[in-house]
């Protein structure tokens, strides 16, 4: 049978040929390795453990890991490579394992975090645009969801990233998740069980930001944990995109705090527009695979 498993259901018979996501069904992973530049209460001291997977199902033109998401660089791994993986990252002192941009492999991840039962928490570090009857197969298997919520217009979506139905597609994905996990627990600073919602500022495109924010605020409540994200960075294919070809402006991010700041948010994370700087996007260069 064909993959239907993300919104994309390109039908791609993934055993012998790629689908949208450009992969296979097979895991490939382009870097392994402690990372300390997430939010701090999943990096943490030690580092968060980020295993980041090839090819992606939503495929953003300015995705600053353009290289993994649309070149699909990295390497074939099996099943039980990546539970080695996990232990070498957990060795490490890992405070999580953190599963970076894994939807289009989120069937196959079930079966193996069934089996594996990971001492440390999961964490589903996403795009948004995510099926609830694939998340459902996720259900008990992963702590903390750690999902993007992008766009808020039809229109942009269609343009960044071909997918017009991201919005409400996003909207029900993250509901879900909240589902799963309705409470955020700590530990020692570290978050154990929860939901963080990121959201990255683009340039020209702060009314989106804006009503993304209120959406939030609308669905799920002021206590939700947002990060607001200004690391922005021209990158990828934008050619056809003259407003992403710089960073966020003060200006820009100072109006989307502001709107955040209004409505209440309680529990905020706000990245520095210094983050936006290509330093800190991770070498992919087969580290730990």
């Amino acid at each position: 049978m064909g993959c239907t498993a993300c919104p994309r259901k390109c039908n791609a018979v993934r055993a012998a040929q790629s689908g949208f996501c450009g992969v296979s069904s097979a895991f490939r992973v382009a870097r392994a390795a402690l990372h300390q530049w997430e939010e701090p209460c999943i990096s943490g001291k030690n580092g968060s453990g980020t295993v980041f997977f090839s090819g992606c199902n939503l495929r953003c033109a300015f995705c600053q890991n353009y290289e993994i998401s649309h070149g699909c660089f990295g390497k074939d791994v099996t099943d039980a490579r990546l539970c080695g993986i996990f232990d070498e990252l957990i060795a490490q002192d890992a405070h999580n394992l953190n599963l970076v941009n894994p939807t289009h492999y989120a069937e196959r991840l079930a079966r193996v975090l069934r089996d594996y039962r990971s001492p440390v928490p999961v964490v589903w570090n996403s795009s948004g645009y995510e099926s609830v009857d694939t998340l459902r197969q996720l259900e008990g298997l992963v702590d903390v969801y750690l999902p993007d919520y992008k766009y808020s217009r039809p229109d942009r979506a269609s343009a960044y990233a071909a997918a017009a139905d991201y919005p409400e597609t996003a909207l029900a994905a993250i509901t879900e998740m909240r589902r799963q996990q309705p409470e955020d627990v700590f530990e020692d600073g570290l978050l154990k069980k929860g939901l963080i919602i990121r959201h990255l500022i683009l340039p020209k495109n702060t009314n989106s930001s804006v009503e993304i924010l209120r959406q939030i605020a609308d669905r799920f409540g002021t206590k939700t944990i947002v990060s607001l994200m200004a690391q922005y960075t021209p990158c990828g294919n934008i050619e056809h995109f003259p407003e992403l070809q710089r960073a966020i402006t003060a200006r820009e991010f100072e109006k989307v705090l502001t709107e955040l700041e209004t409505l209440g948010f309680r529990n905020a994370y706000v990245q520095e527009r210094t983050a936006a700087d290509e330093s800190f996007i991770p070498p992919f260069d087969l580290t730990g695979v």
